[in-house]
């Protein structure tokens, strides 16, 4: 029994009796007051329907977003929608929408970058027609450009660390700007990347390799074995307690004893990364015991695919998937390891396109160890933000590895971070943006860090903004709940309130009169 039925049996209990008395003495008038009481006040706790539409219908203008949707059953909108920070502070309601069918795109690049990797601009767009993309300096210089149908991407190599606000531009067939706007992008230093590398015999693929790693700011211990008893070391500036990632050449592995080779697995167990330079593997049957990793001879004309062709490892794996190893077009399968993992590199040769194609080389070593996934750990770790920051907006500004407070001096405030469910151990802050520009944040407590974050202009990007109300409004629509029955309302109570209250005055002035005239008599 629920505390409806409950509430309402116990003013039946109460009520009956009363009635049943005034009958027996025959006060009738009175009898009939206290069942109108009675009944009113169990109408009153009873929630009783009646036909009719629940709630009122609001059609929402994108250009004055409700605040609240308080007595609104469902809602309608017409053109783009709402924002996804505008739709998050509305409950669900039934929405009429229909997308329209005007163009829009998509821009997806990184907001930060590390010095030394490629940046990459994609424009995601519809239509079937031929365009360009070009990617200028903030002087107005083209630093990229392709041509194509559909998705275009351009890529730029930045020189140096420093927060950029590149301009991209998309231009038809005639030449004529189909859209164009800012593209930031924060530039910043990392942590030089840590490398052991062991070696059984010299080659010019390792020597090179050794070169590339070094340009790079990387920290090297560098050990080739030169002759049964000599070998060459290079030590690295800095002392290397974990190294960022392992390289070995295959003749290392098959030829090291087995606590070498346990001690070095134990270590991509830990959560380093292996790489192991195949273009010297004899030995098939070492790799298949160790590791895993079926290895088929390969014809000496063989080439990898992918941007850059080379000459294919004597072994390697003769499918994409083989076992629990992954390959890709430039050469190399890997697989993981405990919180580790390793990569099979069966490409070879790389040393001749160090001088004539130095930095197609170094882009496709950077693709190596993405294939790898070698990464550098960073104590703080920026998020970007999930739409378009905008001038008067609400902006999530969300880090990895922050604690205490955060502080923004361009707004004068500083608040707490705080932990979001939807976002893995990351920590978040809302604000609202005054003016357009790089807004800075400075983290406080035990890793002070600086950050900044771009707003745009409310005229960037027009056909960008589109697409991204149309995909909020959607994911709205995908979360309202069903919508409620049109057929039945709540019936008003205030009828029943003031019947209740009509029959008890009627029955304390009945009371009254029967009082005076017994004092009468």
């Amino acid at each position: 029994m629920n505390a409806g039925v409950a509430l309402i049996a116990a003013i039946a209990l109460v009520g009956a009796p009363s009635v049943l008395l005034y009958l027996w003495r025959r006060r009738f008038l009175e009898a009939l007051l206290a069942l109108v009481a009675t009944a009113a006040l169990a109408l009153l706790a009873s929630d009783l329907r009646m036909p009719g539409e629940s709630g009122t219908t609001l059609a929402i203008d994108a250009r004055y977003p409700p605040a609240s949707l308080e007595g609104v059953r469902s809602v309608t909108l017409e053109g783009d929608g709402l924002r996804a920070a505008q739709w998050h502070d509305l409950p669900a309601r039934p929405l009429a929408w229909t997308v329209p069918k005007t163009e829009t795109l998509r821009l997806e690049f990184p907001r930060r970058l590390a010095l030394g990797r490629l940046f990459a601009l994609t424009v995601r767009r519809g239509g079937e027609t031929s365009a360009r993309l070009q990617l200028l300096a903030e002087n107005g210089q083209v630093l990229a450009e392709s041509r194509g149908v559909g998705d275009l991407t351009v890529n730029w190599l930045p020189p140096l660390a420093e927060p950029l606000v590149l301009k991209a531009r998309l231009l038809d067939e005639r030449d004529a700007v189909l859209a164009e706007g800012p593209v930031p992008v924060v530039v910043g230093e990392t942590r030089p990347l840590s490398v052991r590398g062991r070696f059984s015999a010299p080659s010019f693929d390792v020597r090179v390799l050794n070169d590339v790693l070094t340009q790079s700011r990387a920290l090297v211990d560098w050990q080739v074995t030169l002759g049964k008893t000599v070998t060459r070391t290079e030590s690295a500036r800095e002392k290397i307690d974990k190294p960022d990632l392992l390289v070995i050449d295959a003749a290392w592995f098959e030829r090291a004893a087995a606590p070498a080779r346990a001690a070095l697995l134990a270590q991509v167990t830990g959560g380093a990364s292996l790489l192991v330079l195949a273009a010297n593997a004899n030995d098939a049957g070492i790799w298949s015991r160790s590791l895993q990793l079926p290895l088929q001879a390969q014809g000496a004309d063989e080439l990898t695919g992918g941007p850059l062709p080379l000459p294919v490892a004597p072994l390697t794996p003769s499918t994409r998937q083989a076992g629990a190893w992954t390959g890709n077009d430039a050469g190399v399968w890997a697989r993981q390891w405990g919180k580790g993992r390793i990569g099979w590199l069966g490409a070879a040769d790389w040393h001749r396109l160090a001088i004539t194609e130095p930095r197609a080389l170094a882009l496709w070593w950077q693709g190596v160890l993405d294939a790898l996934r070698v990464e550098r750990s960073e104590e703080i770790a920026w998020l970007a933000p999930r739409e378009m920051p905008l001038p008067g907006q609400r902006l999530e500004v969300c880090a990895l590895g922050v604690r205490g407070k955060v502080r923004f001096p361009d707004l004068g405030q500083t608040l707490a971070w705080q932990r979001r469910t939807d976002r893995v151990d990351a920590s978040c802050v809302a604000v609202y943006p005054r003016v357009p520009g790089w807004l800075r944040m400075d983290t406080q407590g035990t890793k002070p860090a600086s950050g900044q974050v771009y707003v745009h202009a409310p005229q960037d990007w027009p056909l960008w903004q589109a697409a991204e109300r149309r995909d909020a409004t959607a994911r709205y629509a995908a979360r309202t709940p069903a919508a409620p029955s049109s057929t039945q309302r709540p019936w008003p109570q205030w009828p029943f309130a003031v019947a209740f209250g009509l029959a008890m005055l009627g029955l304390w002035w009945r009371e009254r009169q029967d009082q005076n005239s017994r004092g009468q008599v």
